[in-house]
């Protein structure tokens, strides 16, 4: 097999043929071990709301023409970049 060396590049496209044609245990000396996390990961957060409360909010958010879950995410995201 001819080994090249790993590319270095972000597309998924590119990293993904080639690993589709080469073996990982190939590279075992130029892989090293990452223990921070390398992606930030979203928290999921319930919130509760009166029936009335999140019917203004879907009326809101349709006017706009969003999700309201993406409305009211907006608000608090505005809210703590003014806080």
């Amino acid at each position: 097999m001819n080994i090249k060396k790993i590319p270095q590049t972000d597309s998924i496209q590119e990293l993904a043929g080639f690993w589709d044609t080469h073996d990982l245990t190939d590279f075992e000396p130029e892989l090293e071990e990452i223990t921070e996390p390398i992606f930030d990961r979203e928290a999921l957060v319930q919130i509760r709301l009166r029936s009335p409360e999140v019917e203004a909010i879907k009326k809101v958010a349709r006017s706009r023409g969003i999700n309201y879950t993406d409305l009211i995410r907006e608000w608090i995201l505005e809210k703590v970049r003014t806080a």
